[in-house]
């Protein structure tokens, strides 16, 4: 069944920024970013579905291929999640709006939303791919891994369009053989560890654990707790964060004044990269 929805948010909401940051690590075969709407494959209870997501400005348009109508709430709260409908920016606003070097991006992108997720064993997945490379190459590999080892989309969903697979479940990533990943065998060991543990990944805090499993450090904790919720993240080993900093005059000494809404501070950081 097919069903859409507009899901309100408090403004200001950049949804374009959100889309942007989503295209850049679109895993081929999952996701696509298209005409000003996100589309992508996720498992729900009843089965496959394929969600698609248009922004305007006071929220989104959720348009949504079922598999069983129940399917519509856990949809929905993805969604909010994935796009961070339920962030309120005005704490962000006020405090990083008040910092002399923060001012002026806050006032470009007022609306910016920390990126959510659809699911804690996906981010962590892709946090441990990305690590030491570029977010590209990240994709790319996700996109190889998923070919390999992701369920097919039933012919009704997949339509012929760029969405094929589903992401390929924590079982099957710790089954497979090591040649599937094209990838050091240090960071293979990281990804089948991460997989077989499978951590409950449901809120922020959850993310602390991560660093228990061999070859996941504190970046990668830190990016999945930010994206899982907390607003208050920083991170100071990130290579663009330093270089953000840098082209401010700024240190990795300044961000605790930007207490307690530091997530935003990153994604704030992150985006003056790409003004520049």
């Amino acid at each position: 069944m097919s069903d859409a929805t507009h899901l309100r948010t408090s403004a200001p909401f950049d949804g374009a920024a959100l889309l942007r940051f989503l295209a850049a690590r679109a895993i081929p075969g999952v996701e696509v970013v298209a005409d000003g709407a996100y589309s992508r494959t996720v498992a729900l209870p009843s089965g496959p579905a394929v969600l698609t997501v248009t922004p305007d400005a006071s929220g989104v348009t959720l348009h949504a291929r079922l598999a069983d109508a129940a399917d519509q709430p856990k949809a929905i709260a993805l969604v909010r999640h994935l796009f961070g409908l339920d962030q309120d920016p005005a704490p962000a606003i006020a405090t990083l709006g008040e910092d002399p070097a923060l001012a002026p991006l806050i006032a470009q992108r007022p609306g910016l939303r920390v990126p959510g997720t659809v699911s804690g064993f996906e981010l962590s997945l892709r946090a441990v791919l990305g690590q030491q490379i570029s977010v590209a190459a990240a994709r790319t590999l996700a996109g190889r891994i998923t070919a390999q080892l992701g369920a097919a989309l039933p012919p009704e969903l997949a339509s012929g369009g760029a969405l094929t697979h589903l992401l390929p479940t924590p079982a099957a990533i710790a089954a497979a053989p090591a040649d599937v990943f094209p990838m050091p065998r240090s960071r293979i060991r990281t990804i089948q560890g991460l997989a077989a543990a499978d951590p409950r990944l449901d809120a922020p805090a959850d993310a602390d654990a991560l660093t228990e499993l061999w070859g996941v450090g504190a970046w990668t904790a830190g990016y999945v707790r930010m994206r899982l919720g907390d607003p208050d993240v920083f991170l100071p080993t990130d290579v663009a964060i330093l270089k953000a900093l840098r082209n401010l005059g700024l240190t990795e000494a300044d961000a605790p004044r930007w207490a307690p809404v530091r997530s935003f501070a990153t994604l704030h950081l992150w985006a003056s990269l790409a003004n520049a």
